[in-house]
Formats: structure tokens, sequence, C-alpha cells
């Protein structure tokens, strides 16, 4: 009896905390980018759903492009998509067509409690449900995208697209940033909330260290991730560090996973031909690998140039323990605590870049510092307290 009085009393514990107290919903979740191409908001739109499930709630994800044999089966395709330069990327997005149709019957036939849509500003399918007088359950909107300048196409059609947005009850920003792009097409009276992208701490504090990646002593590894031919990313400021980084540890080695193999050698060959001979290019590398990735290296470079809202590798990175530099965009700022748990350098600047990670090689009472400080400051970004905060905007949506 005492056992089931004590599981009683956590259970009542747990749904006074749940902001939905208990309650299962359908949730339907629309991408506008499609899931053949990996990308930060396909990644957490796929985290999330999984961490829904978790919770016993019934999770459907409608995207654009064709389906992949690792792809969940709770992820449906539209069949196709095209390729568009956006926000200094390439965006595989589906418009055109059948897309809208599609899209709408895909809603109307979930019978979904709450719809949630992820970057309706993009000329994509996260907008299709959105017209005057089809509303068959409530929409949340999740803006994810911070913007330099705004692309012309987003200029063009800023009037269409207020009025197209004015369906949705509540917008989700993962950053500041983003929640000025929510204010640029939202109404003022939408209720916003900041909410972060969420990551599975213990995934990376726990993953094991890969012996080929480990740097020590004077043989450090200093790793990049991200794609390595999109300018924003800064790879070429990387590989300017890196050469500098060199002429003090000259038994360095640089590791760069992700996309882009033949221009970064391209960059590498343009800028420190001296510097190849010392690069290993991992390619696209799996979940778990780069859980090990962030665990083995001895500090982690973010060197983007701009267009970033968040930062989830960052966060990813000091999870695993791993003392990170990092450019000072404003995204990198915030969740590095204001350069308490990241070291940060001037934006593009690859000298203050080389400069701060041969400190940290330097100083391993200042690399356990940002080691210590970076685990602390991930824990704010796990799904356990990010998801609870979105169900919070649900259950405001739906009292409503």
């Amino acid at each position: 009896m005492a056992i089931r009085q004590v599981d009683d009393a956590v259970l009542k514990e747990n749904i006074d905390r749940d902001p939905l107290q208990g309650r299962k919903l359908r949730i339907g979740i629309i991408s506008p980018y499609s899931f053949e191409t990996p990308g930060g908001v396909q990644f957490h739109i796929r985290d999330f759903a999984q961490e829904l499930i978790s919770r016993g709630h019934d999770v459907e994800v409608l995207a654009p492009g064709r389906r992949t044999t690792d792809m969940p089966l709770w992820v449906q395709t539209t069949g196709n998509s095209f390729s568009i330069p956006y926000n200094g990327s390439v965006a595989h997005l589906s418009y055109f067509g059948m897309a809208g149709v599609l899209a709408r019957k895909w809603v109307r036939q979930g019978h979904f409690d709450i719809v949630h849509l992820h970057e309706p500003e993009v000329p994509s399918l996260s907008h299709k449900p959105l017209v005057m007088g089809f509303e068959p359950c409530p929409y949340v909107a999740t803006f994810h995208a911070a913007f330099d300048t705004y692309p012309l196409a987003l200029r063009i059609s800023q009037s269409y697209l207020r009025a197209y947005l004015a369906n949705v009850r509540a917008a989700i920003c993962v950053s500041d940033s983003a929640l000025d792009t929510a204010r640029h097409y939202l109404r003022p009276s939408t209720p916003m909330h900041i909410i972060p992208n969420g990551i599975n701490v213990q995934y990376f504090a726990s993953a094991t260290i890969n012996p080929d990646w480990l740097g020590y002593q004077d043989h450090p590894t200093i790793g990049f991730l991200g794609r390595m031919g999109e300018e924003r990313k800064g790879f070429d400021v990387f590989v300017r560090a890196c050469s500098l980084i060199l002429q003090h540890y000259p038994h360095a080695r640089f590791l760069c996973a992700g996309d882009g193999e033949s221009e970064g050698r391209k960059i590498i060959a343009a800028i420190a031909p001296d510097m190849i001979d010392h690069v290993e290019f991992l390619g696209r590398i799996s979940d778990e690998d780069k859980a090990r990735f962030y665990r083995s290296l001895s500090v982690y470079v973010a060197p983007q140039l701009g267009g970033e809202s968040f930062g989830i590798v960052l966060a990813e990175a000091m999870a695993a323990g791993c003392p990170v530099v990092a450019s000072d965009l404003k995204a990198f700022v915030d969740i590095s605590k204001d350069g308490k748990a990241a070291s940060l350098f001037h934006t593009g600047e690859f000298e203050d870049c080389a400069h701060a990670v041969e400190t940290i090689l330097d100083d391993a009472a200042r690399s356990h510092e940002l080691s210590t400080e970076g685990i602390c400051a991930a824990f704010d970004y796990d799904w356990s307290s990010v998801a609870d905060q979105v169900l919070k905007v649900y259950a405001d949506v739906l009292a409503q």
C-alpha cells in the first residue's frame, strides 16, 4: 500500500506540473523543408516529435520531398520538392501545383487538436493551411530564421504573408533574433514566446570518446561542423585561423564534418595549402558520431558569419563538455551566456579566432572552466524543459 501511495503522489506531482493536466493530444507538425536533406529545422522537428511521442502524444509530420527508408513512419511527404537559394543556403521546398491542396487535405483528415507550423514565412508547405475560412483546429507557428537582410521574395510578399498569418493563434521564436522576424509578419496582438531549440543533454554528455579523434597535449584536435561551401558558415575563417594555430601547434589536427569536402579542399588550397596534410574530412556523420565528435575534440570552433538565429551546434558541443570558440553573433552571445560558457571572437576575424583557440590549448584550467560552464548552460536547452514550455503554449491556445 505504501508503494502505491508514493506512486500516486509522484503521478499527481507530474500532472500538476503538466500544463495539459495529463491530456494527450493529436498533434500535426508541418515542415517547410525536405527531410531528404539534413538541416537544423528538420532535426528540431524530428527530435521534438520524438519527445512528444515519448510523453504519449500522437504526432504526425508533413514535409516536402520524397520519402526515404530512414524516415520514421510518422513522417509523410508530398513526393516532390524544388531547390532555391534562401538566407545564405539552399532550401528544398514544396509550394507550387498541388502543394496547398495536399497540405489542407492532410490537416483536414488528420483530425488534429493542434497544428504546429514551422517557418510559415517561407514559401513552402507551412503556410498553405493558412487560408481564410480554413481552420479545422488552432495553429501555432515557430519562427527559426534570423535575417541580416530580408530576402527580396519576403520583402515583396510582406503584405500577403501578414494576411495569411492572421490565423496563427500563438508564435514561438527560438531567439530574440527570430522574434524580430515574427514581429515583421504577425499582428501585434498575436502572443509571442521565446522558447529555444531543444537538445538531449544526456545523449551528448554520455557519448563515448572516439580514440581516432581524441586530442591531447601537443597534438590537439580542433573541429568544424557544417556546410563548407556556404560562405555564411565561415569555413574560410576557420581555415585561416587554423593556419595560424599550426605555427604554435605543428602537430594539431583539424577535423571537418559535414557536406562540401571538394569546396573545402579548394578553400584550403587557395588560403593555406600547407595545411591540407593536417585536415581530415569526415563527411556527413550520424547523430551518434556527432556526439562522439564533440566529446573527442580539444576545441570546437563555430566561425559562422551570420544568418544564425540560435546556434544548436554550440548547445550540443557544450552538452558534450567540449570547450567552444564561437563568433560573437547575437545568437551565439545569448547561448554562451555572454561568453561565460564559450570563448567568443569578433565575427570574421581569423586572428582573433586563432588566439581564442590557442588560449584554451595553452591553459588547461581555462579549458576545464569552459567545459564545466558549457555543460551547465546546456541544461537550459534540454528537451525536458523546452517541451514543457511548448506544451504550455499549446495549453494556452486550446484554452482560448
